[in-house]
């Protein structure tokens, strides 16, 4: 090992944790109506750089509107409730039920949406991307072209 290459991986061996409690969570994050997201884990709340993870609520019987996440792979950890996950397939829509424990992975640029059909009970979901940014971009459709596409 080089002396650059010890020192690199001893500042790093030595870095510190940061703790973000439940309580501290930022909303002032990018939203999609009928959704409220949460950061927790970002280049802005602790300076991650290829890292975002937050949490979104989704009241009952509402859906948010169509988006997807640019260039971020995105995983979902569903805590509560049993929201759906609808994107485009061909000329039709593909809906992905799930419950508390289960996960979801939406791949980058793929345009989906959330829905509760709950008429009680809220949804609630751990969201981890590639990113450390929370890129959010609404779209008027699911099936809405990519911008070099249109």
């Amino acid at each position: 090992m080089t002396d650059e290459t010890e020192t690199r991986g001893t500042a790093a061996w030595h870095g510190r944790i940061e703790h973000v409690r439940g309580t501290e969570l930022r909303s002032d994050t990018a939203q999609t109506s009928g959704m409220r997201r949460f950061e927790a884990i970002s280049g802005t709340t602790v300076g991650s750089e290829r890292l975002w993870m937050g949490r979104t609520h989704v009241p009952p019987a509402t859906n948010s509107g169509d988006h997807h996440h640019g260039e971020a792979e995105t995983a979902i950890y569903v805590v509560s409730g049993h929201p759906v996950f609808v994107f485009a397939e061909g000329d039709r829509e593909v809906r992905v039920e799930t419950g508390p424990g289960d996960y979801v992975f939406v791949p980058p640029y793929v345009p989906h949406r959330e829905e509760n059909p709950s008429g009680d009970e809220e949804a609630v979901v751990v969201i981890a991307r590639s990113t450390q940014e929370g890129i959010v971009v609404n779209l008027p459709s699911l099936w809405a072209p990519r911008p070099q596409d249109g």
